[in-house]
């Protein structure tokens, strides 16, 4: 034990783990420590030195022999899983309570030729290990170590919550029919509830919500194809992926018994657009759901199609530290002094889906404070801010309503949910330049080109200079999976080229691929916001007053690089560089400059 004690040590020292007077002083507390005989040389080590456990551990499992668990090449199927989990129910709570604590897993059982259970744990030397196998009642095991991040995302996936609704689904049954009454008709009413009645669409529907929840969907996507058959997409990373397809799910049937869960939905209304919202409480945390209901127009044109798509409303991924936004180098002084400024407009733009209302809550998370009275007027609201007065719209008080009467109620700072038209504008531009804060969006591609939406909607050059502080255009871009990326292995120069690399930028940086494992969707896991911030400078402002009739948009864009400004697509170069993203996703998110 002593041999193998001091090997681990000089093996820490040789890797460059831990300088050499660390472990004659972690050796030295071991001496001295009145819990010697309890605590190792690893132990001293994280506790007394801070040294990094993993990288101990990882020393340790080749000092004694123990296996790596490479979870890359383990076929770990929803059976296998089941399995682990079986094996862990077998023991009692408190031996339950030791596994998770000390982080092991038990990881398999081999059954011939000689019965043995495989503990997978993080300190590969755990002597809690033993106990474990002695509960399960056997004399025979073997150990694989494993780092604490695998750990981490196995026994996710082993205890992950089961769906209920799904699991129910295979106890249920959905009737085929050929799409038709008796008549040759679409579904009658009496039809219709009865089908509504079915435990299956009730079970689909609630199933649906939640797995979109647990899988980090943002979107739910209810497709008609055909009279007699129904596809569920989510939106996954910004991709729509197919979720469930179900011969014999008629859409009219399905969308009934989602309108029968939203609010604000008429069940029985099918030939006009409705706009609703679900509540549920999934894992211990309560969710909002917003409901997009479309007439579609399908083959046959007597039917009566829907399209529905859900909006996911995880308040739990919503962005409220605004450190966190991944602004980019100037781009984060410029948009943090724009917001402590007390008057002047804040404009996000970029399309349907590309944070902008993530990068607002952050920002009014950021500015929030007792002495002041930050008021929204949104349509619908999308997120809850603590310590912000959210004007609800109503059929007694819309949009344009609410911020007329705004002024009226002393607010400070103020977010106009987005900027529709003349009139929107005028009253967001009035807030500005009246003393106040105000925050609000548009729908352009970049920013400068916000400037001329804004003129050609009414507003004058010198109001659209003197209101603004700044415009943020933005976009979110799929992360490369950081357990699967590679270097690029066919890499081509001019692809790097066409997207504004220089050749020297091209030799001092590694490119990376997606490739695709278990853990990510096709190489990407997540995304990522790359920003375009033209702060208002006096130069921009001159350009701007200028202008005339015509906008400058290339002037003004110009002169913002000059003063420091990443276009979205030299943002997105950056991503690039630091092994983020890939050069193909950069190019299909972003213009040429």
């Amino acid at each position: 034990m002593q041999d193998m004690m001091y090997q681990l040590g000089r093996n820490l020292v040789k890797q460059n783990v831990i300088p050499f007077e660390t472990l004659e002083q972690a050796l030295k507390i071991k001496q001295s420590d009145p819990y010697t005989n309890q605590r190792t040389l690893a132990q001293v080590l994280i506790d007394e030195f801070e040294v990094d456990p993993d990288r101990i551990y990882t020393e340790m499992a080749q000092v004694n022999n123990v296996p790596a668990l490479d979870l890359a090449q383990e076929n770990l199927s929803d059976k296998r899983l089941q399995g682990m989990r079986k094996m862990f129910e077998r023991l009692s709570p408190s031996m339950k309570e030791l596994a998770k604590n000390e982080q092991i897993l038990i990881f398999d059982y081999i059954a011939k030729p000689v019965p043995k259970f495989i503990f997978a744990s993080v300190n590969p030397a755990n002597p809690n290990i033993s106990v474990l196998a002695r509960a399960l009642g056997t004399r025979r095991h073997e150990v694989r170590h494993l780092i604490t991040a695998n750990y981490v995302m196995l026994q996710d996936r082993i205890f992950a919550p089961t769906n209920e609704f799904l699991e129910n689904l295979a106890d249920t049954s959905l009737e085929i029919d050929d799409g038709e009454g008796e008549d040759g008709k679409q579904m009658d009413t009496s039809a219709l509830e009865s089908e509504l009645n079915k435990s299956f669409l009730v079970n689909l529907a609630e199933g649906m919500l939640v797995e979109a929840v647990r899988r980090g969907a943002s979107d739910i996507h209810v497709i008609p194809k055909d009279v007699t058959r129904t596809e569920i997409h989510f939106r996954l990373d910004g991709k729509l992926q197919p979720w469930y397809s179900e011969p014999g799910l008629r859409p009219e049937a399905f969308a009934a018994v989602l309108k029968d869960r939203s609010r604000n939905v008429d069940r029985f209304e099918r030939e006009a657009a409705q706009d609703g919202f679900i509540q549920r409480s999934v894992d211990g945390h309560m969710i909002r759901y917003r409901v997009s209901i479309m007439p579609v127009v399908g083959k046959e044109v007597q039917f009566k199609l829907e399209s529905v798509v859900i909006r996911v409303l995880d308040d739990r991924n919503v962005i409220t530290d605004f450190n966190k936004l991944g602004l980019q180098h100037q781009s984060k002084s410029d948009f943090e002094r724009a917001i402590s400024k007390p008057q002047g407009m804040v404009i996000l733009t970029g399309p349907t889906g590309s944070g902008k209302s993530t990068t607002l809550m952050a920002a009014l998370s950021h500015i929030v404070k007792p002495e002041i009275n930050v008021l929204t007027v949104e349509d619908p609201v999308e997120y809850l801010i603590p310590g912000v007065r959210q004007i609800k719209i109503g059929p007694k008080n819309d949009f344009e309503q609410a911020l007329r009467s705004i002024l009226r109620h002393d607010p400070d700072v103020v977010m106009v949910g987005e900027i529709r038209d003349k009139e929107t504008a005028e009253i967001a531009i009035k807030l500005a330049n009246t003393g106040h804060l105000t925050f609000s969006t548009l729908h352009t591609n970049d920013a400068p080109s916000a400037v001329s939406r804004l003129y050609k909607m009414g507003i004058e050059t010198f109001l659209i200079a003197n209101a603004i502080n700044i415009i943020i255009a933005q976009r979110l871009i799929r992360k490369l999976c950081d357990r699967c990326k590679r270097p690029i292995q066919n890499f081509d120069p001019q692809l790097a080229l066409s997207l504004g690399f220089t050749e020297k930028e091209i030799t001092e940086h590694t490119f990376y691929e997606p490739v695709g494992c278990q853990h990510c969707n096709k190489g990407y896991k997540g995304r990522v916001a790359i920003h375009e911030a033209m702060y208002m400078s006096k130069e921009i402002k001159r350009i701007i007053f200028a202008s005339g009739k015509d906008i400058n948009e290339e002037a003004i864009l110009n002169q913002a690089v000059k003063e420091g400004m990443l276009t979205l697509r030299a943002s997105g170069r950056e991503r690039v560089k630091t092994g983020v993203t890939s050069l193909e996703e950069v190019i299909a998110a972003t213009a040429e400059d």
